[in-house]
């Protein structure tokens, strides 16, 4: 048996979702995928699968198998690349995942200058609101906007981004400027679930941090629709600075109540490879960090 050959089609069908797909992106045969997993499977003495008429999963040993397979194929292709002398020239496609507004405002502006800097180089994003477990789906560097649990990845803080709360001029003009947490309850107030889930707002008082449930006359689930409102004259909202950063470069939102701000929330480049990184993720990291620090610093202290 070619074990390496095996290796990649059971990736393939990990992927895939299935032997015939597997097959066809491989250019193999569905019968042939099959007997490559079937003689994998007699050499660890292990089920890769759960097989039925109508799915396909991974046992447990299966999930195992394939982080040790996709990092053994990864290294082998890297080790090739070295030895055809491209080490220095990224190439292949990196595969990257962050929140969505930041991902569509800061990150997507960043790659295409990666892409112009390597014209080898290909991305994919996954942008979504939610932790991406970058091992098991998949992703080769993540950006990450929140305190980190102690974890094996790699992770370079880059700067951080404030929790501010923000209204439009005309807003301010006709209902007040908000200066305490209590002033808040005088105040129409947009909240964004995806932000404060419990629609509690968090601030920092001599006496310490305090907690103010808000009242929202319009709850929404994204930031976006909170800052469209915001910017309408709808009301006060709670976001993160940079999705506001150009609002308030150019007059249309106000930051307001800064002397209550929460510390500010950290910014990390991630990235799964341990030991040596490959070209690829390695410009790709390098890139992010050093245009990250600056932008990030920029915005950070918009007011």
């Amino acid at each position: 048996m070619d074990q390496l050959r095996a290796m990649t089609a059971f990736v393939g069908v990990a992927s895939a979702g299935g032997f015939a797909a597997a097959g066809r992106d491989l250019g193999l045969s569905a019968p042939s995928v099959t007997r490559l997993i079937s003689e994998l499977e007699t050499k660890l003495g292990v089920r890769l699968f759960h097989r039925t008429t109508r799915s396909l999963q991974l046992t447990q040993a299966g999930a195992r198998y394939l982080d040790d397979c996709i990092r053994i194929l990864a290294d082998l292709e890297e080790a090739g690349r070295q030895v055809a002398g491209v080490h220095g020239e990224p190439s292949g496609k990196v595969s990257i995942t962050g929140s969505g507004m930041f991902g569509r405002l800061v990150l997507t502006p960043l790659l295409y200058e990666l892409m112009d800097v390597y014209p080898k180089l290909s991305i994919s994003t996954f942008f979504v609101d939610r932790v991406v477990h970058m091992v098991d789906e998949g992703y080769d560097v993540a950006v990450r906007i929140a305190h980190l649990p102690d974890s094996s990845l790699a992770a370079t803080r880059v700067g951080t981004v404030r929790r501010v709360v923000c209204a439009s001029p005309d807003y301010i003009f006709a209902h007040g400027l908000p200066v305490e947490p209590d002033d808040l309850d005088d105040h129409a107030c947009v909240d964004v679930s995806a932000l404060s889930p419990t629609g509690v707002w968090d601030f920092e008082m001599d006496r310490g941090s305090v907690s103010k449930a808000v009242n929202a006359r319009l709850r929404v689930n994204t930031a976006d629709a909170a800052i469209v409102a915001a910017v309408e004259g709808r009301g006060v909202t709670r976001v993160l600075s940079y999705m506001i950063a150009d609002h308030v470069k150019s007059g249309a939102l106000q930051i307001v109540m800064q002397p209550h701000e929460t510390p500010p929330v950290p910014v990390h480049v991630m990235h799964k490879e341990v030991g040596q990184t490959s070209a690829r993720v390695r410009a790709t990291v390098d890139h992010l960090v050093k245009k990250l620090r600056v932008s990030i610093a920029l915005d950070h202290g918009a007011a």
